[in-house]
Parts: C-alpha cells; sequence; structure tokens
C-alpha cells in the first residue's frame, strides 16, 4: 500500500461499537493495517479491556468485526500528523461517517481522542478545557457518543492506566443489555 493510499474501514453489519479515529498514520497507510505505529496501544487497551477475547496485533485488524467491533477514520488520507488536516477534511469525514453510522447503526461510537470531540462539537457545547473520558452527551445519527483517549504513543495527555480504565469502563457499558438512556 503505498504512502497516499487509504486504508479500508473494519466495519461489517451487526457492529456494536464502532471505533473512530482522526486518521491513519503514515506507517498505518504504508503497513495497510490500523494502527500500526509501534507506540500505539490501541490492540493491547483492547485485549486488556476484554473487549476482545485474545492478543490482537495490526495485522489482524480485519478480524475485530468477530467481536462485534468495526474501526474507521473521520479523514481517510494518511499523514504525518493532524496539523496537516484542514476544516473541509473534517466537515467531509463527518458527513461521511454520519452515513455510516446510519448504514451499520453500531450500539455506541467510540472516538479515539478528545481532539476528534472537540472538533466535532466545540463549538456547538462550549466544552470545557478539561474533558472527561466516558459517556457523552453528545450522538451521531441517534447513536451515543463514548468518548476514549488517543491511544497514540504521542498522547502525553493519558497514561495508560487512565486509557485502560476509559476502555474499561466501555467494555462494561457495552456489556450491559441497554445503552443508558441521556
Amino acid at each position: 500500500m503505498g504512502r497516499g493510499a487509504r486504508l479500508s474501514d473494519r466495519i461489517q453489519p451487526g457492529v456494536r461499537i464502532l471505533f473512530v479515529g482522526i486518521n491513519p498514520g503514515l506507517r498505518s497507510a504504508q503497513m495497510g493495517h490500523h494502527f500500526a505505529g509501534p507506540s500505539n496501544r490501541f490492540w493491547k487497551l483492547l485485549y486488556e479491556s476484554r473487549l476482545v477475547t485474545e492478543p490482537l496485533t495490526y495485522k489482524e485488524d480485519e478480524r475485530l468485526p468477530e467481536w462485534g467491533l468495526g474501526l474507521t477514520n473521520i479523514v481517510g488520507r494518511p499523514s504525518r500528523g493532524i496539523d496537516s488536516l484542514s476544516p473541509q477534511d473534517y466537515r467531509g469525514g463527518m458527513a461521511t461517517l454520519t452515513r455510516k453510522v446510519r448504514r451499520y447503526r453500531p450500539r455506541i461510537v467510540a472516538l479515539l481522542g478528545v481532539t476528534i470531540y472537540r472538533i466535532m462539537y466545540g463549538t456547538q457545547l462550549s466544552l470545557p478545557t478539561r474533558i472527561s473520558l466516558g459517556l457523552t452527551i453528545s450522538d451521531i445519527a441517534g447513536v451515543p457518543i463514548f468518548l476514549l483517549p488517543n491511544p497514540s504513543g504521542r498522547n502525553a495527555h493519558y497514561g495508560y492506566e487512565d486509557m485502560l480504565a476509559a476502555f474499561r469502563a466501555l467494555h462494561t457499558l457495552v456489556g450491559q443489555s441497554a445503552i443508558p438512556d441521556r
């Protein structure tokens, strides 16, 4: 897969949790798999939170639907970092994400990063400086949004234990018979 290539979503009908990243990194695009960076903790967090029942690596991202999990990005274009993304990239990505949520109807959308949430809802919600992880007051096409920390090794705002606690809270919430009303 080339440098400018886009990664395919990993979503199938019956998805319970749709994980949404900002956009693929260059290494992920090069490898052809999501969260392929050597310092990315996404796969370890999935396993240690019990969202999957066996350890996985980025090379097995196509197996996520086995656990009712899906994976997509707001912006499909890979980049070294989010600094190269424009407001138009995000607007177009939000429209596409909304269509995906309507099509697949996950039980919950899990945003991987406070940055995504700020970009998507910051102006309309007057978000505080420190945003709490977990179930939010927002939704996409009627599907509740759960906010997780970005699992990138570059994320200095959350330690691993904080990340794991958030992923475990998602596991607990989705394990319940119904997502609570807001």
